[in-house]
């Protein structure tokens, strides 16, 4: 047993070695293609301030990896072939994994040339001296040696890293997200601190709430200007089905003509019954900036944004306003507007339903004769594409793109429309990228996929994405009744 386990964990460190050299096999044809490809851009007559635009897009599709991610790869492989020779032997015989490779160059990137050269010798000529290192070693043992030879790129430093500032929202389980701030040291302690009285002085005056629950509420009404973290402007998508909206109750008709959920009529409700709801699954909603959500949470936050509280089995009030798209014949819907409730309790709802064909699964097409997409159309693609449609990119959405070229005579339609981040929208402009969609058919007969858009690079390598399954499909949910 023992020496198996032995043969185990030489094995484990034979494919580590292997992984480096990989990775330095990387770096290297990454380098060349980057010259090759702006070779070729410059014999194109693409200007030389655009030279290299798109390569690390290539190096991401075909790493199956996201165009930011790409862009890094590509800096590490140059930086590595061009400047720092020693850190890329180290990588190619094991001693260094890509990860610290990583760390060396991105901590000489603020040295000129000839600097970088004689940090990249001190540090990995010897590669026995890198053994036994860990991250923060290896990266104290690098700043020591930058700061004794080129003090000033300290200062480099910190100006590029207060150019990098930045703030992201990322999904988090539960329903949940993370909003992230890269902020100078003094702003974010100076925010932290600020957050910190405020929870300290509602604590002390009894409020009942956990500190850090008090720390995110007062962060929310103080960003967004609301009187209570609670009473954000809420705007939910449910993609059609009904289920989704009244589940499992029946909808009777108020005084001022609002639907309001009961199972039966009683005093200040009139009216029959407005719609019975079919029994079935219960399907999930579209939440703008997060993604998927579950039915019932999407009816709770409405009925809690409207002042009705928590009610997990009844619908909310139909609110706000209904936008139908054009041509969604007969399974098209309306909705009269709630009757608000009380100025203390009331918060603006955005409630849009969009609909689904009944037998592709698409939501119902849009057209448009102006070149920009129209706000419903772009609102359409946003839903049904959720993230940039790029494969492996899952960054927000930025820009509605034309996937024909409107110069080509692209139609501003919603199957020549896609959702892209900037990045992957100005990558698609430069020379030798072309793209176009598969229709989704809607006959009975016709078995067809999503809506699915093809990509070619200037090499010749082809790439789909299929958009992801809606809310309420039978696919997205494993089968619906």
């Amino acid at each position: 047993m023992e020496a198996a386990d032995s043969q185990l964990v030489d094995l484990l460190r034979v494919l580590e070695e292997l992984k480096s050299s990989a990775a330095a096999v990387q770096a290297r044809a990454a380098a060349v293609l980057d010259a090759s490809q702006r070779r070729a851009q410059s014999r194109a007559g693409v200007p030389a301030a655009h030279l290299g635009r798109g390569v690390g897009a290539q190096i991401a599709l075909a790493r199956r990896d996201s165009p930011h991610r790409g862009n890094r790869h590509l800096g590490l492989g140059k930086a590595l072939v061009h400047e720092m020779p020693h850190t890329l032997a180290a990588l190619a015989s094991g001693v260094l994994s890509e990860w610290r490779a990583t760390l060396i160059v991105r901590e000489t990137a603020c040295l000129d040339l000839e600097d970088r050269h004689r940090v990249d010798e001190l540090i990995c000529k010897d590669a026995d001296s890198l053994d036994g290192l860990g991250d923060r070693k290896l990266i104290a043992r690098i700043r020591s040696i930058t700061q004794a030879i080129d003090p000033a790129s300290q200062v480099r430093r910190h100006a590029k890293a207060v150019s990098d500032r930045y703030v992201s929202c990322r999904p988090a389980p539960d329903t949940m997200c993370f909003v992230t701030g890269l902020l100078p040291v003094a702003q974010g302690v100076a925010v932290y601190a600020a957050l910190s009285r405020a929870a300290d002085s509602l604590r002390a005056s009894g409020d009942a709430r956990g500190r850090g629950q008090i720390m995110a509420d007062t962060l929310v009404e103080r960003v967004t200007g609301q009187a209570a973290a609670d009473r954000v402007p809420v705007e939910v998508q449910l993609v059609i089905t009904d289920r989704t909206l009244f589940t499992g109750r029946t909808l009777f008709t108020g005084r001022h003509g609002e639907t309001v959920p009961g199972g039966d009529a009683s005093p200040g409700r009139t009216g029959a019954p407005v719609a019975p709801v079919a029994p079935g699954r219960d399907a999930p909603a579209y939440f703008p900036g997060y993604g998927i959500v579950p039915g019932v949470w999407a009816r709770d936050l409405i009925r809690s944004a409207l002042g009705l509280g928590n009610y997990q089995q009844s619908p909310p009030a139909a609110a706000g306003r209904q936008e139908v798209p054009p041509g969604a014949g007969a399974g098209a819907g309306a909705g009269a507007p709630a009757s608000p409730p009380p100025d203390e309790q009331r918060t603006p709802v955005t409630l849009r339903r969009l609909y689904l064909d009944p037998v592709s699964g698409e939501l119902t097409a849009m057209e448009s004769k102006a070149r920009a997409f129209p706000a419903g159309l772009a609102r359409m693609i946003r839903t049904r594409d959720q993230t940039c449609r790029t494969p492996w990119c899952d960054a927000p959405i930025r820009h509605i793109d034309h996937i024909e070229p409107h110069a080509e005579g692209g139609r501003t339609s919603y199957a020549n429309g896609q959702g892209l981040c900037e990045a992957c929208n100005q990558v698609k402009e430069a020379p030798g990228w072309n793209s176009s969609s598969t229709p989704v058919s809607s006959r009975r007969n016709d078995v067809s996929p999503r809506h699915t858009v093809r990509t070619t690079t200037p090499t010749g390598h082809t790439y789909t994405s299929t958009a992801p399954p809606l809310p309420g499909v039978a696919s997205a949910i494993g089968g619906a009744s």
